[in-house]
């Protein structure tokens, strides 16, 4: 079985965490901190970013795409509301694969706890506003 995707949705999720990322990140919010937590200098050039941006809606639209689909198979599994198929796939998937391999990695790298933390919690974020997008706007059919 294929699951339906609504490809519009896909692409607007995939919009929003860039969006998501932005506030995110932004020195008044979490920038600051995260950069010191990351050691990453925030004055370098922009161009230097050109890199990261591009790979970020490239694995957006990923994350996006499969969100999509595994709330489509969950929603056929398990029936009720596609949008609530949809927020508990999301958060489902990110405990299970998204925070799970953070802490374990940045474990074994020495990260700081506070650093995983902010970081497994800006990827929940960014699920649940995609989630939101997807569980919100169905494939047709739905």
């Amino acid at each position: 079985m294929v699951p339906e995707i609504n490809y519009w949705a896909v692409l607007l999720a995939t919009a929003s965490s860039m969006v998501v990322g932005s506030v995110w990140y932004a020195p008044k919010v979490f920038g600051t901190r995260w950069s010191k937590l990351a050691n990453v200098d925030m004055d370098r050039p922009g161009s230097s970013a050109t890199m990261a941006i591009v790979t970020t809606v490239i694995v957006s639209f990923i994350t996006a795409w499969v969100l999509s689909g595994a709330s489509a198979i969950a929603w056929h599994f398990y029936g009720g509301a596609f949008f609530w198929s949809a927020v508990v796939t999301s958060v489902t998937l990110w405990a299970g694969f998204t925070a799970a391999r953070f802490i374990t990695h940045d474990a074994f790298e020495g990260r700081s706890t506070r650093l995983t933390t902010l970081n497994i919690a800006h990827e929940l974020v960014t699920v649940l506003v995609m989630a939101v997008i997807i569980g919100v706007w169905p494939p047709a059919g739905i």
